[in-house]
């Protein structure tokens, strides 16, 4: 009988991983019996003291299919991807490619002006520039000590 010594270490290392690769993963699931997931656009906030500024990547969508809606305190995202896969006669076609909706809510940190919104959209790029409301812009904060 050969002994194994047991190095506890590994298995936090392996723990480590895996919950780390859970936080690096873009897909959230679908629904709550479903096991398929879907991709959700990588997003960019960065907050100015007129405006709040948001990329997100979305490639390979039209600009007619996206439906973008600005609440003052959020900005609702849905888009579809259609597929346009072509098989021959007697291939088969693998793609890793994702087809489909998707939905996605980002809330904001600041009250925006939500009729003053601009957008623009290039090279699978959303860029929205959402202006603060004026009692954001002149909020001060005192901090008494």
């Amino acid at each position: 009988m050969a002994l194994v010594r047991w190095n506890p270490w590994r298995e936090i290392d392996t723990l480590q991983r895996q919950i780390n690769s859970l936080f690096e993963d873009t897909r959230v699931p679908s629904g709550f019996l479903d096991r398929d997931f879907i991709k959700v656009p990588a997003a960019e906030l960065q907050e100015t003291d007129d405006a709040v500024l948001l990329l997100l990547e979305l490639p390979g969508i039209d600009a007619k299919d996206l439906d973008i809606q600005v609440t003052e305190d959020a900005v609702h995202i849905s888009a579809e991807r259609k597929s346009e896969t072509k098989t021959q006669e007697n291939g088969n076609t693998k793609t890793e490619f994702y087809y489909g909706k998707f939905q996605r809510v980002i809330p904001l940190s600041a009250r925006i002006q939500n009729t003053n919104v601009t957008a623009d959209y290039k090279d699978g790029i959303l860029h929205l520039t959402l202006p603060k409301t004026e009692q954001e812009k002149n909020k001060v904060v005192k901090v008494n000590l």
